[in-house]
């Protein structure tokens, strides 16, 4: 029998949508105000979620002050109160939107988390716009 358990974050993040190889025009035709060029905040709701077998032993799929930890530990610390196109490594050669943030997401997550289970990650960019990575 498979269970999903989920935990809830949060964190802030600056940002701006551009592809540098791409002339001004084209940019803010395709990006619109998110490539504003001194950057743009949101208050991103993130929901990390870990899918496996119940262990016999502790009736954890996993140890919820575990995932807890690895959040704040590989995605907070990392991601908030940064300007995720300065400051954040995975960045430098690629465009943070809400999709590519949610895979590094995972990316930074996974080998964190047992092997036999899985991992989705949803990133809320607002209240009505999110993205689900689960992998692949």
């Amino acid at each position: 029998m498979k269970v999903k358990v989920s935990r809830k974050a949060h964190f802030n993040a600056a940002h701006r949508l551009y592809r540098p190889d791409w002339e001004d025009a084209k940019n803010s035709a395709v990006f619109g105000k998110c490539n504003n060029p001194n950057f743009h905040g949101h208050n991103y709701d993130l929901v990390v979620s870990v899918k496996g077998e119940i262990d016999k032993e502790t009736g954890f799929v996993i140890d919820m002050k575990v995932l807890k930890d690895l959040i704040k530990d590989k995605i907070e610390d990392a991601l908030d109160h940064k300007n995720l196109n300065l400051e954040v490594p995975e960045f430098k050669d690629l465009n943070p939107t809400a999709e590519n943030i949610a895979v590094v997401i995972w990316n930074k997550l996974r080998p964190h988390i047992g092997a036999s289970n899985e991992l989705e990650v949803v990133l809320y960019e607002t209240p009505r716009n999110f993205v689900t990575y689960t992998g692949g």
